[in-house]
């Protein structure tokens, strides 16, 4: 089956599975393969040209408008979604189902211990912004112990420095490439917490990394 991956995590996870697509975006770690334009920008004319069997798609990577023009070019799309770390099992399923192949099956870790901590975690500056528990990267946080919150309980919102009491400040490396030198605006963010830095990747990224990515950020938070 010739497949096209819109989906960074997907593309990681087909490439697990021995599904090689024929081209992915240029956010996926997949340098060798050509790559069709971005997850919300992708080119649908050199998709079109490659005459995929199917296109992966994923509710919160890529746009309803790239979906309907796809869709209206007659191509076969498979989207995903995921927002909890307990629906990874059965998303990996429906789609290994859909490509008809038979993966090795995932020890994806099942509910934690309820939190025990508040977590701002950060994923933009000018303007601040952070996921909310609504996320996959919030149940993840919370399956190791951690309440993630914004100001208003949203899955992705605005917020001021300070505005939210927490006990950790903990910071993925993507969307936004935030490292050392941020630690001073970090800080500043909830005074007094401490800030951890974690691979966006393994906070992110669901598939076929998720049982290892788990077991990462679990002993980064230590």
């Amino acid at each position: 089956m010739r497949v096209v991956s819109l989906v960074p995590s997907v593309t990681e996870t087909l490439s697990a599975w021995g599904v090689e697509p024929v081209a992915c975006t240029r956010f996926c770690d997949r340098a060798d393969l050509p790559h069709v334009g971005g997850t919300k920008d992708p080119d649908i004319a050199a998709i079109l040209d490659l005459a995929p069997d199917l296109v992966v798609m994923d509710t919160e990577e890529n746009t309803l408008e790239a979906h309907r023009e796809l869709v209206g070019h007659g191509l076969e799309v498979h989207v995903t979604e995921v927002t909890d770390l307990a629906a990874v099992g059965a998303e990996l399923s429906r789609l290994a189902s859909r490509l008809g192949v038979a993966p090795p099956p995932e020890s994806v870790p099942g509910s934690g211990p309820p939190p025990t901590a508040r977590a701002l975690v950060p994923i933009w500056r000018r303007p601040w912004m952070a996921i909310g528990p609504r996320t996959y990267g919030g149940s993840v946080l919370r399956h190791l112990g951690l309440e993630v919150v914004t100001p208003g309980g949203g899955p992705y919102e605005e917020f001021t420095p300070g505005e939210v009491p927490v006990d950790v400040v903990v910071v993925p490396d993507e969307p936004y490439a935030f490292g050392e030198r941020h630690r001073g605006e970090l800080e500043a963010l909830a005074p007094g917490a401490p800030v951890v830095y974690v691979d966006g990747r393994d906070l992110f990224w669901w598939g076929s990394r998720t049982p290892a990515a788990v077991g990462r950020l679990g002993r980064a938070l230590v």
